[in-house]
């Protein structure tokens, strides 16, 4: 991997899935209801089922403020976010191996399959409209803490706050890329797209980024130390 592809950037550089990939078992979005709960069906993902949710410890705890790195994670404002989108484990039932990350970006939800049964629920920020991406990838890399932000030569042109760092933005609790990153690669690609923290909590449970899906910078620490590269992630469409 080049120095420039270990930069963080955010693009929209992946075109829309074509046909025969999604033929091939790329996810497609279905949604039928069942008792006690909402449930997701999409072909070659299994079944996820995400009623039950309770939350994954004491959220006090979990988002209390942290030393990272020479940064400082402040503690989640608890009153910026719908606790919906705060860490849960859920119910499972699906077949995706453990280990696998599934994104539904309808419900701006990050699951992390435990096992056979079980999951952890994340809260997530997405694409806005014009900007989503979905399809299969895998994690072909992971940033190291509080990574550079580059952005690609598009988002400069359109975006005078962006321009200002063309030669890359250093990590810390101001860059948009937050505290840590996984980078998405299709057939041994870096897509451009990652799955990062912010600078934001109030982005959490919107559409609002350039593609990328973002999380709480507590909860991205967490997803980094327990994703591994080679990660099979769904991002259903």
């Amino acid at each position: 991997m080049t120095s420039r592809t270990r930069d963080e950037r955010t693009s929209s550089a992946v075109g829309p899935l074509s046909r025969r990939a999604a033929l091939l078992g790329l996810p497609l979005f279905l949604a039928g209801c069942a008792a006690g709960g909402r449930m997701r069906t999409f072909p070659g993902a299994g079944v996820g089922t995400f009623a039950h949710a309770t939350p994954a410890g004491d959220w006090r705890a979990i988002y209390a403020a942290q030393r990272d790195n020479g940064h400082v994670i402040e503690a989640l404002s608890f009153s910026s976010i719908d606790r919906q989108y705060l860490r849960h484990t859920v119910a499972w039932a699906g077949e995706e191996a453990p280990g696998t990350i599934v994104v539904d970006p309808y419900e701006r939800f990050l699951y992390f399959v435990e096992s056979r049964d079980r999951a952890t629920r994340y809260g997530v920020g997405v694409g806005r409209e014009g900007f989503a991406w979905a399809g299969r990838a895998v994690i072909g890399g992971k940033s190291s803490p509080w990574p550079t932000w580059t952005p690609p030569r598009e988002m400069t042109l359109r975006d005078k706050d962006a321009a200002k760092w063309a030669g890359g933005m250093p990590g810390g609790p101001e860059n948009p890329l937050g505290a840590r990153a996984l980078y998405l690669f299709q057939g041994g690609r870096d897509t451009l797209y990652r799955i990062h923290g912010n600078n934001d909590e109030t982005s959490i449970g919107k559409a609002v980024s350039s593609g990328c899906i973002r999380m709480l910078n507590h909860d991205v620490v967490d997803l980094h130390r327990r994703a591994s590269t080679g990660t099979p992630v769904i991002v259903l469409g």
